[in-house]
């Protein structure tokens, strides 16, 4: 939490100890990367600590996302060419999977974890190199996300409702994990995602010959039967009338009211039909359509209850903000992208050092709202400055400290020198040796 630009070990360890720079260096990074202290077993603390100031009378959500972290080079674990969300492009960078239990007015990270890509997953010598846990296998992210909810389950944590973007609501596995979980979720989906909306369904599997096993399986119709073919969620919204769309405020916005133009419709996910022996259970297509633009922007499928008023569907939809909230404040005030190691442990190590800074935050303005304030502090603190003697780590023995180099004077000297020497080669390289 100290006012630093970079949260990283050594910076950290000139300010908390500045006469003793290289042993509290040593010290804390052997606290952060190697030492056998539990990251699971601090962010249960963390939890146990915000969760019981946390307000859950206007509902609780369980919000999966992803965040990047651009990396140069290839030996930090997990470092690989991906999209990159801080950056918004393909890029060389590390990505971590976590879950948050978010509340009206707050939220709190409860689990996160490596993205493992392919080519590390398979590399044994570069796993051992950095730690990687020899049980952990290849994962996708909707795999990780849903490891850590059912672990998180198996703990005994409340059934909230789950919300994701479409990086992950359009692996159908993973919806239908959510409900085999019993957990209701709305998620985002593209606009490619099928379904069959009402007037639509699959033809039933054909009629026993009299041989072999009895036909079970749904099947698809062709182009000439459009109404046994599912339909794109972009072409259904297309072909919604204006009775189906409505303006929806959803909740106050930093300078105004957030509101758009939404419209929604029952349906049912349709994903390789012709392999199952029933069709899967109805739920809630979600559009938001923009007045004025060309298409539609967002999609979301939800199991909510079909009483569920519009407007309530809407703004948990729209609750998933507060995930890009925790990033953003973890990013920027506390140093969560700041890990200059290479290994899995002490990446996983930064990350819960950092999420337990953002818990006690958290707990102090949850604890003392009229004191603290319900937003960021927007006082800016000064950054202490350095002692004159303090050597960056890697600045030769004998090097002077850097506030006490005088480089104007080292240049006018310089000057001077160049003026009075001759310029023969031996006399150069006096010259070379008087100015340092």
């Amino acid at each position: 939490m100290s006012p630093l630009q970079r949260k990283s070990v050594e910076p950290m360890a000139a300010l908390v100890e500045p006469l003793k720079v290289r042993s509290r260096h040593q010290s804390l990074n052997h606290f952060v990367a190697d030492a056998a202290w539990s990251d699971e077993q601090m962010l249960l603390r963390v939890c146990q600590w915000v969760v019981p100031l946390m307000d859950f009378a206007g509902g609780g959500w369980w919000i999966i996302d992803d965040t990047g972290f651009p990396k140069q080079g290839r030996h930090s674990v997990g470092v690989a060419r991906q999209y990159c969300g801080m950056l918004g492009k393909q890029d060389n960078c590390q990505v971590a999977v976590s879950v948050s239990l978010a509340s009206e007015a707050a939220s709190v990270p409860v689990a996160s974890q490596l993205y493992l890509p392919k080519e590390w997953a398979d590399d044994s010598a570069r796993r051992a190199k950095v730690g990687v846990p020899e049980a952990l296998q290849f994962a996708t992210k909707p795999q990780i996300a849903l490891q850590q909810i059912e672990h998180l389950m198996g703990q005994g944590a409340p059934r909230h409702c789950v919300l994701a973007d479409a990086g992950y609501g359009v692996d159908t596995a993973f919806r239908e994990r959510l409900s085999e979980l019993d957990l209701r979720y709305v998620v985002g989906v593209s606009g490619s995602v099928t379904v069959w909306p009402s007037g639509r369904e699959p033809l039933p599997p054909q009629a026993y010959r009299g041989r072999g096993q009895v036909p079970k399986r749904l099947r698809l119709g062709g182009a000439a039967w459009p109404q046994h073919h599912p339909q794109s969620i972009k072409d259904l919204a297309l072909e919604l009338g204006p009775e189906h769309w409505h303006s929806v405020t959803w909740r106050e916005g930093t300078n105004a009211k957030l509101h758009s133009r939404l419209a929604r419709v029952r349906v049912r996910a349709a994903h390789r039909d012709n392999l199952r022996e029933e069709l899967r259970e109805p739920e809630w297509l979600l559009i938001e359509w923009p007045k004025g633009d060309a298409e539609p922007l967002k999609y979301w499928l939800s199991t909510l209850p079909e009483d569920t008023p519009l407007e309530r569907m809407v703004f948990e939809a729209k609750m998933r903000w507060r995930i890009e909230r925790d990033y953003q404040d973890l990013k920027q005030d506390l140093g969560l992208g700041h890990y200059e190691g290479r290994g899995w442990r002490g990446f996983h190590h930064h990350a819960s050092l950092s999420i337990a800074a953002y818990g006690f935050l958290l707990a102090q303005r949850l604890s003392h709202p009229d004191e603290v304030g319900g937003k960021k502090n927007s006082a800016k603190r000064q950054v202490p400055a350095l002692p004159t003697h303090y050597k960056p780590r890697g600045s030769p023995a004998h090097a002077a400290p850097r506030p006490i180099l005088n480089h104007e004077l080292a240049n006018s000297i310089g000057a001077l020198l160049a003026r009075t020497l001759p310029r023969c080669p031996c006399c150069l390289r006096q010259q070379g040796r008087l100015i340092k």
